[in-house]
């Protein structure tokens, strides 16, 4: 079933001494589709991951015949709200496009979980935000993202310098109205607003027509 909740598992026992032994933490793991997709895989390699780390297993998100291009995701969006309510301070996934449908919207995910101090977790590409080299990680793809932004508002912007040159005219085109029209109309008592509406045009151009200004 889409979007199928799964049960909170209970905790896994406390096998690794260090310092984040208190650390709560969940798996999320997804399939595109309900057919020839497990999603038992990934959620099998987190939690051996979060066995040798130590770390309490709290809760499982998983999102089966979910895209990963759609904007909703209802198990994702219940370990979003679940990381604002403080139920865990680690979030583990098998692989970034398991998670996230894109380098912005990753980077949206972990810009929240790091305000919330969660950490974030990624097993194939090897990421751990709690690590130096994690935030280093996470630095270098905000500069990418950042840089991809910049790049596409200087070629925008190029695009309109070039039409200008060009004598294109840029912005919506200019609605003719005819002048004796609105007159009319305006004659047979009709508010501004009634005639912008027949005339599908704002009230504004409308009164603008008639007093000969366009």
């Amino acid at each position: 079933m889409a979007g199928q909740e799964s049960s909170t598992r209970t905790t896994l026992p406390q096998v690794v001494a260090g310092a984040d032994l208190d650390r709560r933490a969940v798996l999320y793991s997804r399939v595109s589709t309900t057919t020839g997709q497990d999603p038992e895989m990934q959620s099998r390699e987190i939690r051996e991951y979060c066995l040798r780390r130590g770390w309490g297993l709290v809760g499982e998100y998983v999102d089966i015949g979910i895209s990963g291009a759609k904007e909703r995701r209802p198990q994702l969006d219940r370990l979003i709200a679940d990381a604002h309510k403080r139920k865990f301070e680690v979030v583990v996934v098998w692989k970034f496009d398991r998670f996230a449908r894109s380098v912005s919207h990753l980077l949206r995910a972990l810009e929240t979980f790091r305000a919330l101090g969660v950490e974030f977790v990624s097993l194939s590409e090897q990421v751990d935000t709690s690590t130096p080299t994690g935030k280093m990680i996470f630095t270098v793809l905000g500069a990418v993202a950042e840089l991809e932004r910049s790049l596409i508002a200087e070629r925008v912007r190029a695009g309109l310098r070039n039409a200008r040159a060009k004598g294109k005219r840029l912005g919506r085109p200019t609605k003719h109205v005819n002048p004796a029209q609105v007159a009319a109309l305006r004659h047979q008592g009709l508010t501004w607003r009634r005639i912008g509406t027949q005339l599908g045009v704002s009230a504004a151009t409308a009164y603008a027509a008639c007093k000969g200004r366009l």
